[in-house]
């Protein structure tokens, strides 16, 4: 192990890997892709040290707190869907938690009405983490190698620095002044109040401190002792709610995954307190009684049936999805294929619905854009599909003084009031309502399709309420339009969430032809991204006929990065 430790921090620290490049990588003994270059070595030197899947997965998540600090975290929380070589299929919930005395109304005015970045913009914002508790939690369970092999790569990425790719630097420029208002963040994210530039060394000591805890003491260097000491005096100091007994009480939790079926493919996917999961199935139930790939990818007749679905799907969301632990969430009748067929009696093909006129279905039972998704398949058929977040762009801004660790504000995932919407716009109402110990609603859709018994395609997507309709596209293009995983991920995406009644596209992803008809048809909101920006983030995994390959998503800065065995390069000779 110390051999590849070296490897890495000669790669992280000599290299400028700025502009990843961007066609499939290839592997026949595992494929890693990430967010961040650098975590998808680390990953991927998991694999070559004799790691699997889950060990690789975990070693890239530490990195990723490291190298992509929007969204990789220690203080934040996420959703792993496991599937084994044996065809054992689980879920890791490291969600986070509202504190113990987190209240319902807590971020209403006395008239009722909420106030303006309490829960995105303040200590009050912060729920329990759940990362570190996942990771390890995955680890002992399901992996093969200790703790300090596999965080070790990350202490090493922090103490001894990485060139700071062009992306970063300028995400932390932007943020200049949101950092100042904390002077630990400003710390960590400026060079002594001057923005980073390009190529300089990033060096993060009080995180590889954090990170040394963790690897000493597992949970206990986190939850128990400085790490705790520390993050609790940041809410008090600030006026948040987590305390120590928050912090020692929290727990991840398995769950049985929530399985689909989709012409003829398995889908594996995350359930509540993920909405993802769900609204997928749902969605893939409603299309698959149509013929997709004959109407051809980008038509305005696909256009329109994939809008159509999204719309019924988002508003069940509102209605019907919330922690299970705390509200009875109809699953089986969702994911249901007969329901889907219900919900769908009412589409027209030739005219769109109005969101006004569509409410949730009838039941038993009445995230940010900088999110990050890493996916992840090794030589033996064990496959990762990891989803990890601090909710909108570095979460709450906010460092915890002493530990170099960002905060999230996932709190504004709850639903702060019925029909109000959060900062993505989506609505929630009782089953998402906030309560002391309980997780909020989350859009996260870390997925693996399998095909024959083994993993064929692991994806996944950042980007709050597109992640879900971003997931959905991604498998649609692999199964109906018989793309490869570059081209999957890489294909113009469009976005629909029920409310508001809107659909957003990405540039040259919609030709003027089939707009009009669109329009025709009813479809007369649109909002098109600015250009430089799209949707989502689909850093995906593949097993084809000629060996494992993987892409990352063109839209940013990234990498999939494969591992050949001696034995494998001997076979394909």
């Amino acid at each position: 192990m110390p051999r590849i430790i070296v490897l890495i921090a000669t790669l992280c620290c000599a290299l400028d890997l700025s502009a990843a490049q961007r066609e499939p990588r290839h592997g026949d003994d595992g494929i890693v892709a990430t967010r961040s270059y650098f975590a998808s070595v680390v990953g991927a030197s998991i694999l070559r040290g004799g790691g699997n899947a889950v060990d690789a997965a975990v070693a890239a998540g530490f990195a990723l707190a490291v190298t992509h600090p929007s969204a990789g975290n220690l203080g934040g929380g996420g959703f792993m869907v496991i599937r084994m070589a044996d065809g054992t299929a689980i879920t890791n919930d490291h969600r986070e938690k509202a504190p113990a005395a987190a209240s319902r109304d807590m971020y209403l005015d006395d008239e009722g009405e909420v106030v303006e970045g309490l829960s995105t913009r303040s200590h009050l914002a912060v729920g329990v983490p759940g990362t570190v508790a996942g990771l390890l939690d995955a680890l002992e369970k399901y992996g093969t190698m200790s703790r300090k092999e596999v965080i070790q790569p990350a202490i090493v990425l922090a103490r001894n620095g990485f060139v700071l790719p062009r992306d970063l630097a300028l995400a932390f420029e932007r943020r200049k002044d949101q950092f100042a208002r904390y002077p630990a963040s400003a710390e960590v994210f400026t060079n002594e109040g001057e923005p980073y530039t390009a190529g300089e060394l990033f060096v993060q000591h009080d995180l590889a401190r954090t990170l040394e805890r963790i690897r000493r003491r597992g949970r206990d260097g986190f939850y128990k002792g400085k790490t705790a000491d520390l993050l609790v005096a940041e809410m008090e100091r600030g006026g948040g709610l987590i305390t120590h007994q928050d912090l020692e009480d929290y727990m991840s939790v398995w769950r049985e995954p929530l399985r689909g079926t989709y012409r003829g493919h398995e889908i594996v996917s995350m359930p509540p307190p993920s909405s993802g999961g769900a609204l997928l199935i749902q969605m893939l139930n409603m299309i698959e009684p149509y013929d997709v790939s004959t109407m051809g990818f980008g038509s305005a007749d696909t256009i329109h049936l994939m809008i159509e679905a999204e719309r019924r799907a988002y508003a069940d969301r509102a209605e019907h999805l919330g922690d299970p632990d705390f509200y009875p969430v109809p699953m089986a009748r969702l994911t249901d294929k007969d329901y889907a067929r219900s919900r769908f009696e009412d589409f027209d093909p030739n005219k769109a619905s109005l969101s006004s006129d569509i409410g949730p279905g009838t039941t038993p039972v009445k995230e940010s854009p900088d999110t990050t998704h890493m996916s992840v398949i090794d030589g033996e058929g064990n496959a990762v599909a990891y989803t990890t977040t601090l909710n909108l762009s570095y979460g709450s801004k906010i460092v915890a003084a002493g530990t170099g660790m960002l905060l999230n504000n996932e709190m504004d995932d709850f639903s702060s009031k019925d029909n109000t919407p959060n900062a993505f716009g989506l609505l929630g109402r009782e089953a998402n309502a906030i309560a002391p110990g309980k997780r909020m609603l989350s859009s996260m859709t870390p997925t693996i399709v399998v095909k024959d018994g083994e993993p064929m395609l692991v994806t996944g997507s950042p980007g709050g309420s597109t992640i879900i309709t971003t997931t959905l596209q991604v498998i649609v293009n692999v199964i109906d339009h018989d793309m490869d995983v570059s081209q999957a991920v890489g294909a113009p995406r469009f976005h629909h969430q029920w409310q508001p009644n809107r659909i957003i596209y990405e540039p040259f992803g919609i030709s003027p032809d089939t707009l009009t008809g669109l329009r025709e048809r009813g479809h007369t909101e649109w909002v098109l991204m600015p250009f430089g920006r799209g949707i989502g983030d689909a850093n995906s995994v593949m097993r084809t006929g000629d060996g494992l390959k993987g892409a990352s998503d063109p839209r940013n800065a990234g990498a999939a990065v494969g591992y050949t065995s001696d034995r494998g390069r001997r076979a394909s000779r």
